[in-house]
């Protein structure tokens, strides 16, 4: 075979996201897009904020010179200084544009700090369920995923957590607001988390890193609110874009910043400006982010997916399903009927409904589903999830 056996494995193996969306895309074909319901891709649809449009039209039509040059690899300084402001109000302490990087969105940040952090068969802990890239983007830089599952209402097993390291373990990967789960840990259980990994650091005489991937900090529901990471550990690195929070998932724009106090900062920051170039990224766009740095004080109308989570939860409990509400983020993780969540997907594709299978994310017998769909959607979904459990349960 022309080519690698390695990506030929990861391309089996690859994201049930993905497979389900082409799978969309063929029923959309056969059937009519207006009856099919796809619940399959986390591709927000509330629109951008109005800001965004006007500050765009402003700085595209800004013809100074150097408009369009190379800058630091790190992102322009002024940005970086906007952002840093925003974050230390969100982290409870100062944050300066000397802690952070622009990156080309979350992906990019979480593939630079793997290339800054990891040693060939050093373990990161992923947090079942998980957001499938993490394991690809270990991956690529020589480490070893060790997958943890959460509780039984997809919160922090910290004995699962204190089981799984060991003296190769160099970072734990959190997503709170969680795709798929839409859980928020607790600050409370947060700070616990901090703590064993201190302990454990001391213990093996070596950093652990606690890397938080925040895309969905801005999309939270009925008053939670998500805690800082730099209160709870040290050796911390938060990760977002403005994917989620400005509806900007195409623009590839976002950043990176590692605690203020965390060890030998000098030497990470310069390792990971080194590694936002030779990863080929070499610089987060020029002109998002001009654009970003206009819009730290507005996101997109949030409303819009809290009315469609308290829409799809009251047809997912009508129809039997059981599920922990989310708290954040456009997904809700409901049990399947039966164990195999492959084969009752399968249900409702018969029912012309798109989910993804739990097994996608390391967590089987569920289903993600995500509302950032129109309503009308959700709502003709209803009878075609009865039909789906009444047919499960009876085959």
């Amino acid at each position: 075979m022309a080519g690698s056996e390695k990506m030929k494995l990861f391309a089996e193996k690859s994201s049930w996201i993905r497979k389900m969306f082409e799978e969309g895309a063929k029923m959309k074909a056969q059937y009519g897009a207006e009856n099919v319901c796809d619940f399959s891709l986390g591709n927000p649809d509330a629109p951008p904020p109005d800001k965004y449009n006007e500050v765009i039209r402003e700085i595209v039509q800004d013809e100074s010179p150097g408009m369009h040059a190379y800058m630091p690899n790190g992102g322009y300084l002024w940005v970086r200084e906007i952002i840093s402001a925003r974050m230390s109000t969100e982290q409870g302490m100062e944050v300066t544009q000397g802690d952070m990087l622009m990156t080309c969105g979350a992906a990019g940040g979480l593939n630079v700090v793997m290339k800054s952090l990891l040693n060939p068969g050093d373990e990161v802990i992923l947090l079942a369920p998980y957001f499938v890239e993490y394991n690809f983007y270990v991956d690529n830089h020589g480490g070893v995923s060790r997958v943890v599952a959460t509780d039984s209402t997809f919160n922090l097993d910290l004995e699962a957590i204190e089981d799984a390291i060991t003296e190769k373990t160099k970072a734990i990967i959190i997503n709170s607001p969680n795709n798929p789960t839409g859980q928020i840990y607790s600050e409370e259980s947060l700070n616990a988390l901090g703590r064993l990994l201190s302990k454990s650091a001391s213990e093996y005489n070596s950093a652990i890193y606690m890397i938080s991937d925040e895309p969905y900090r801005k999309i939270i529901f009925d008053n939670h609110t998500v805690p800082s990471i730099f209160k709870s550990y040290r050796n911390s690195i938060v990760v977002s874009s403005y994917s989620k929070d400005l509806s900007l998932p195409g623009e590839r724009i976002g950043y990176l910043a590692v605690h203020p106090d965390i060890e030998d900062k000098v030497n990470l920051i310069n390792s990971m400006t080194l590694a936002n170039r030779i990863l080929g990224f070499v610089n987060a766009p020029a002109l998002m982010q001009r654009v970003v740095a206009e819009l730290q004080d507005v996101s997109v109308d949030n409303s819009i997916y809290s009315r469609r989570k308290k829409l799809f939860c009251s047809i997912l409990q009508e129809a039997g399903f059981t599920f922990t509400p989310p708290k954040g983020a456009f997904y809700v993780f409901p049990k399947t009927p039966v164990a195999d969540d492959v084969k009752f997907c399968e249900f409702l594709q018969e029912e012309k409904i798109l989910a993804v299978p739990g097994t996608g994310f390391g967590a089987p017998g569920h289903i993600r589903l995500a509302f950032c769909v129109p309503d009308t959607v959700i709502s003709r979904s209803a009878e075609g999830f009865k039909k789906a459990i009444d047919k499960a349960l009876t085959v």
